[in-house]
C-alpha cells in the first residue's frame, strides 16, 4: 500500500467561534484521529504520513519512558513481555472476568488488584490498569492531531463496539481524561459507520446489516434506521 501523505495544514479551516472536536477510532489493533472540515471527514497523519496508529504501548528499557504506536509495534520483538496491544479487550472489566484462556493468550502479564481490577505487570515495581495504558495511546492520538491541525484540542468523540457495557463506555472516558481530552460523546462503531455513509438521510425506515472486520475481532450489528434515529438491535 503507498505511504499517504500527511494532511496539508491549508485545507483544515477550524470553527472561528468554536474549537474544534476530533474523532478517535480506539481500536483493538489499531487507532485513528480524525476531523470533519468543511462537512467532509478527513483522517489526520502523523509526520511520517501514517494514518494508523498501532494500539501499542512498549516499555523496551527497564524504567524507560513508553513507546506507543509504530515505535512500540517494533519493539514487541525484543521486548514482548514488556509490550501491551490489544489492551482494548480487558478495558472496564474484572480480573475474574477473564477466563484462563484470556489470561494466557493476553502476550503480557495480568493480576489482580486488590479491588479485582485488572492490572498489567510490566515488572514488579510497574503495575498499570487498562485505563492508563489506554490513556497513553489517546495521548498519542492527541498529539498528532495537535501536530497536524497546528492547535491545541481537548474535546473527542469516541467511538466503542456495540456490545460495550457502561463500565466499559465509563472506563473509555476515564482514559481520555487522563489524556487531557473531555468526551463529548461516546458511540457505537456501527452507528459511526453508518452515518459515515449517510444512511442516516433515508427518507424510509430501514434495518442495516453493518459487519465491522477488524484487526482483533469481527462483528456483526443489525440497525433500525427511523427519522435519522438508530436503535441497534
Amino acid at each position: 500500500m503507498p505511504r499517504a501523505t500527511p494532511l496539508p495544514h491549508r485545507l483544515l479551516s477550524p470553527p472561528m467561534n468554536d474549537e474544534l472536536i476530533i474523532g478517535i477510532d480506539l481500536g483493538t489493533t489499531n487507532s485513528l484521529v480524525g476531523v470533519v472540515d468543511s462537512g467532509f471527514p478527513i483522517v489526520l497523519a502523523d509526520r511520517d504520513g501514517d494514518r494508523l496508529t498501532p494500539s501499542c504501548v512498549s516499555w523496551a528499557a527497564a524504567g524507560g519512558a513508553p513507546l506507543v504506536g509504530k515505535e512500540a509495534f517494533r519493539s514487541r520483538m525484543i521486548a514482548p513481555e514488556r509490550t501491551v496491544s490489544s489492551i482494548k479487550r480487558f478495558i472496564g472489566r474484572t480480573f475474574s472476568d477473564l477466563s484462563p484462556q484470556e489470561r494466557d493468550e493476553a502476550g503480557f502479564a495480568l493480576v489482580s488488584g486488590q479491588h479485582d481490577e485488572i492490572l498489567v505487570a510490566i515488572d514488579p515495581e510497574t503495575l498499570l490498569t487498562p485505563v492508563e495504558v489506554s490513556a497513553l495511546i489517546l495521548a498519542r492520538l492527541k498529539a498528532i492531531a495537535e501536530e497536524a491541525l497546528e492547535m491545541p484540542v481537548s474535546r473527542a468523540v469516541i467511538t466503542v463496539p456495540a456490545y460495550f457495557n457502561n463500565s466499559q463506555r465509563e472506563a473509555t472516558k476515564r482514559a481520555a481524561a487522563l489524556a487531557g481530552l473531555t468526551v463529548e460523546r461516546i458511540i457505537n462503531e456501527p452507528t459511526a459507520a453508518a452515518l459515515a455513509y449517510g444512511l442516516d438521510k433515508l427518507e424510509e425506515s430501514a434495518t442495516v446489516a453493518v459487519y465491522d472486520l477488524g484487526g482483533g475481532t469481527f462483528d456483526l450489528s443489525i440497525l433500525q434506521m427511523r427519522d435519522g434515529f438508530f436503535e441497534v438491535i
